[in-house]
């Protein structure tokens, strides 16, 4: 409510619903529930009525969930993010819903954007997060797409600053924009600074481009490829999704079994 291209809430919630379902039907791991249609977006602070949007959207979300595995399992994780880069709200919208991680634009260092000069609030994120049920994870994105790192930043001495300095769970690496392609070169750069912290693809996998990045990357963040006919802003295709979590799981067995393999040779 209150940014230019909304309609209603109605509209938002039953979207929310219908795309959770198409997800959990296609076989996902996760959900990340985010106020993508908020443009232009607040650098930092969102007003009350974002934040209860958001909160209404992630439940709306839960609900989906459940009605389509009713007792069946647990489902996917429930993540938030909230644009462009309000950490405090999403933790509040984590505690509020019980919700399992959230994302985090710029968590660590400065990033030029078009909402200006974003910098991370590592020190305040991490102290809010300490009396929360369940210690909700953080992903926070390195050199973060649609911005500009810092004349003469290196991104893998970036990506450890936001592993041992930040404490971040996670690390997300994208391409320059929503859909553009993520360079393999940059993530085998991630992996050697990071050896040990899960990395996450942030923008542009496909069903083409799924294999290669999967050497390197241990999570998928897809949005745009999940779509009808690959348009972002177009609902959820479950066959789309099916596709892609069908690709990583043979490549996941294939690692099972290659593993075994080498356990056993005989």
């Amino acid at each position: 409510p209150g940014a230019p291209r909304h309609t209603s809430m109605s509209e938002v919630l039953e979207r929310a619903r219908e795309d959770a379902r198409a997800l959990t039907e296609g076989g996902i791991d996760g959900i990340l529930v985010e106020n993508y249609g908020d443009v232009p977006f607040f650098p930092e602070r969102v007003p009350p009525e974002t934040v209860a949007a958001l909160t209404l959207a992630v439940r709306e979300v839960q609900g989906a969930v459940s009605e389509v595995l009713g007792a069946t399992g647990a489902g996917p994780l429930i993540g938030v993010n909230v644009l462009r880069n309000d950490a405090r709200a999403a933790l509040g919208i984590v505690a509020a819903t019980g919700a399992a991680f959230l994302r985090v634009n710029v968590h660590t260092g400065t990033m030029f954007t078009d909402q200006g000069a974003l910098t991370g609030r590592a020190a305040e994120t991490l102290r809010a997060r300490e009396p929360l049920p369940g210690h909700p994870r953080i992903l926070a994105d390195v050199f973060v797409k649609h911005a500009t790192p810092p004349a003469g930043a290196e991104v893998g001495i970036a990506a450890r600053d936001l592993v041992h300095r930040g404490l971040a769970d996670g690390v997300v690496v994208s391409g320059s924009g929503t859909g553009r392609p993520t360079e393999v070169g940059t993530l085998e750069l991630v992996r050697a600074a990071c050896p040990d912290t899960p990395i996450w693809v942030g923008s542009g996998v496909t069903a083409t481009s799924l294999p290669e990045l999967a050497r390197v990357a241990d999570g998928f963040i897809v949005g745009t490829a999940t779509k009808e006919d690959g348009r972002v802003e177009a609902p959820v295709d479950p066959l789309r999704v099916r596709e892609l979590v069908e690709i990583l799981d043979g490549i996941r067995g294939a690692a099972n079994d290659g593993l075994r393999d080498a356990a056993d040779p005989g």
